[in-house]
């Protein structure tokens, strides 16, 4: 009896096998301002941007993309450092890596998006809206504000956390963390998962081999951390940006949305807060039907 054909296992979580797990979705590169960027597109409509975070890529969206892309042009970006994405030496302040979107939006000859961001992709999602209002639609947050002075208050010891952000820390440590880390960055992935998912069953092992393929290289780790390295600089950068004024969106796990409650007042102008029952940290994966019922409901909102 004839077997299936299987693919490797290192072409099971490649991009191409992946997006081919995705109808309507295809996979494209774009070379901005000297830095390769990873994209993957599907739907028609207006163009709804997403960023994902640490530790993970594009396909921490691929959930809630088919969903998105009934009513939306959906283009979810590898920035630089993640992914499939180039990871060069510098430039991964959250104003540079937004400037990498507006570069890539301009080059798919778009003009006006709405965008949304997860962890560091929220920091850079509202940087984009920050710097580049005049390419902004809408912005939508997810659990996560951009790094502010408070994060030089986190403390050493996890006083009272029920989990306490290490990772802050230990990603601002250079040379080190490659060294400890390559091939090996899968304990870490599952470590952070299971902390900070109510369901862990919500990110399988599918998906954090995924994740884990994208993370185990030395360049990744060192690209990844450089997120976390540019943290003074981005907390410089907050004070000077403008208030925003596209309507904006935050939505959040209990954690996360007192963390939005507190910051995003402070440099957002139009703000509706929404919990997202039930979840973790990664809430697109944990919970993908309320986050795509409230980014469609807010999307086609007429708030201004």
């Amino acid at each position: 009896m004839n077997s299936k054909p299987t693919l490797p296992q290192k072409e099971q979580y490649d991009d191409e096998h992946l997006v081919s797990l995705l109808p309507g979705f295809t996979n494209h590169y774009q070379d901005v301002d000297g830095t390769r960027l990873h994209y993957v597109e599907g739907g028609e409509g207006s163009p709804l941007i997403l960023l994902a975070g640490w530790p993970q890529t594009w396909w921490a969206f691929h959930k809630i993309m088919p969903m998105l892309a009934k009513y939306h042009k959906v283009i979810v970006i590898d920035f630089r450092g993640m992914g499939s994405s180039s990871k060069p030496s510098e430039g991964y302040s959250k104003k540079n890596m937004a400037g990498d979107i507006a570069s890539l939006i301009k080059r798919m000859g778009l003009d006006k998006v709405s965008i949304a961001g997860h962890d560091i992709g929220a920091s850079i999602a509202i940087s984009f809206a920050g710097h580049f209002p005049e390419h902004t639609d809408k912005l939508i947050v997810l659990d996560t504000p951009h790094p502010e002075e408070d994060l030089y208050k986190l403390p050493m010891l996890p006083i009272g956390m029920p989990v306490h952000p290490w990772w802050v820390a230990f990603n601002q440590v250079k040379e080190l963390p490659e060294l400890l880390l390559e091939g090996r960055f899968h304990i870490v992935q599952s470590w952070v998962f299971d902390k900070m998912l109510v369901d862990k069953k919500s990110i399988n092992d599918f998906d954090r081999k995924v994740y884990a393929k994208a993370y185990e290289t030395k360049d990744a780790i060192m690209s990844s951390n450089a997120w976390y390295q540019a943290f003074p600089e981005d907390i410089q950068d907050i004070k000077k940006m403008k208030m925003i004024e596209a309507p904006s969106l935050g939505l959040g796990s209990s954690a996360g949305l007192a963390m939005l409650k507190t910051s995003l007042p402070g440099y957002i102008k139009n703000l509706q807060l929404r919990e997202i029952n039930n979840s973790g940290h990664f809430i697109q994966e944990e919970q993908p039907d309320q986050v795509v019922s409230s980014i469609l409901e807010f999307l086609k909102s007429k708030l201004s």
